[in-house]
């Protein structure tokens, strides 16, 4: 397993200069994460050429909008450019050989399901998703990159909250370049037990989004973080394992600890 670190979380005047930053600190990744309106060629041709430039691999690659999370938005036109959002980034993690991501929906839920949650699609409601997947996952058919599925707590995502949901309906779009995200923060409030979600998702699982239960940096929270990649090896994920979470404080001190915690600990 490797660490990575997500770009959000560290000052830098580019992907670049943040990838170099990391890298003393002992991380191998970076996630990417880049909104949309500031996309430019520049910045293309800097992350395809961002691993050979500094020996840190573009693991994650993400856009960032307000029509991020609408892919299954009732009003059509929203839908189409949030799909064409997720399938540019897709076309980005083809070349790069990197995952991304996706979800029913995301944002805050409204009424907030306090008393009924692990809602399911219905018959045509799962239909549609997974025709939505297999459209915005098709610029990565032969590739090394990946489309992923990620379980977003209940209280920001309707539908596939748990990462054993998530395996069920990967096992449905019938293609190679899709999979489960693990994401600990999320997991931390919908997986009864760790272990066993992480068993039975198993090789579906393709990237990890590290945060303890209270969403900041691994250690401090309540995250049985030894059971858990033990786990992980048992399923012989060999991976990114990609911080998605606060810094706690200054990035310069609490990330190379960060670094040293978790290689001690996997």
């Amino acid at each position: 397993m490797k660490l990575a670190c997500t770009s959000s979380m560290v000052s830098g005047a580019s992907i670049t200069e943040k990838a170099n930053i990391i890298r003393e600190w002992g991380y191998e990744g970076i996630a990417v994460f880049v909104e949309f309106k500031e996309w430019n060629d520049k910045m293309y041709q800097e992350v395809l050429g961002l691993e050979k430039k500094t020996g840190v691999k573009p693991c994650e690659f993400v856009f960032g909008d307000e029509i991020y999370g609408h892919l299954m938005d009732a009003d059509k036109d929203i839908r189409k450019k949030s799909r064409e959002m997720y399938k540019l980034a897709a076309q980005v993690c083809a070349e790069i050989g990197a995952v991304t991501e996706l979800e029913f929906s995301y944002g805050p839920q409204n009424p907030l399901p306090l008393f009924n949650p692990y809602v399911k699609m219905s018959e045509s409601q799962e239909e549609e998703f997974l025709e939505m997947y297999r459209e915005v996952a098709e610029p990565l058919e032969g590739t090394q990159g990946t489309m992923l599925l990620e379980g977003i707590n209940r209280y920001e995502s309707l539908f596939m909250n748990s990462i054993k949901d998530c395996k069920d309906v990967v096992d449905k779009v019938g293609m190679k370049n899709v999979g489960v995200l693990a994401d600990f923060f999320h997991m931390s409030i919908e997986e009864a037990d760790f272990k066993e979600s992480i068993l039975y998702a198993g090789s579906s699982i393709k990237h990890v989004h590290l945060g303890d239960n209270n969403r900041l940096l691994p250690g401090y929270g309540m995250t049985d973080w030894k059971t858990c990649f033990q786990a992980l090896k048992d399923i012989k994920y060999n991976g990114f394992l990609n911080l998605e979470c606060s810094t706690c404080g200054i990035p310069e001190e609490t990330l190379p600890k960060t670094a040293e915690f978790l290689k001690k600990m996997i």
